[in-house]
């Protein structure tokens, strides 16, 4: 069995829309993160990091992975899906889904910060963190001009990189006048088992969306 220990925050989407898209079975541990449930002894054993998502695979001896990135090349190259085996294919979606990991996520993460739960408005990191995000956005435009996908078929490269686009409005970062990027993003959106693994660990009602969203974000600034 696997267990996937997460929160409600793109890294930890990455790796629900992989174990979604492929239809295994798998235990959902939530970890608060406005109570820094992450940071505690026994969540730190398994990931010495103190962030999500860790995934524990009970069949192996409960082998603890931590990392999102490690861990969607851990569940592609298990289940035999969205990672090429080829050496070029597999570079490929690699070579994306590390450009997510070192660029998209922390300069969309950072640009969600500045604008969202920093307690000064700094005019000019923020403009930095969405100018860049931006920059990022017109990277993923120029290369879906002419590809359906980042990196060949649809991969993990593909499930990495949407769960971030998808907090564009969140980070005040502008998606409309990237035409590709759209259409990528709708198509991913479209998706039944990619809607399953944005539900997990559990959706928050509208109501409380703001909220929770802005108590989760302080206490990852924190």
């Amino acid at each position: 069995m696997l267990e996937l220990l997460t929160s409600e925050t793109p890294n930890g989407w990455k790796v629900s829309v992989l174990l979604e898209g492929l239809g295994v079975a798998y235990k959902v541990t939530p970890i608060t993160l406005s109570k820094q449930e992450q940071k505690r002894d026994w969540y730190l054993k398994l990931n010495p990091n103190g962030r999500i998502p860790t995934l524990i695979d009970h069949e192996e001896g409960d082998f603890a992975i931590f990392e999102s990135g490690a861990i969607m090349i851990y569940l592609a190259e298990k289940f035999g899906r969205f990672l090429p085996t080829d050496a070029k294919g597999r570079s490929r979606v690699i070579q994306w889904l590390m450009w997510q990991m070192s660029g998209l996520g922390p300069m969309m993460g950072q640009a969600t910060v500045f604008n969202r739960y920093f307690p000064e408005k700094l005019p000019s990191v923020i403009d930095r963190y969405v100018r860049e995000s931006s920059r990022l956005f017109g990277v993923m435009d120029a290369r879906l001009a002419d590809n359906e996908f980042l990196a060949g078929d649809y991969s993990i490269a593909d499930m990495a990189c949407f769960t971030w686009v998808r907090g564009h409005d969140w980070a005040c970062v502008p998606i409309e006048p990237f035409v590709n990027l759209q259409r990528w993003f709708d198509a991913i959106a479209a998706r039944p088992a990619v809607q399953r693994g944005l539900l997990v660990p559990k959706p928050p009602e509208a109501a409380e969306f703001d909220e929770k969203t802005t108590h989760q974000g302080k206490a990852i600034l924190a």
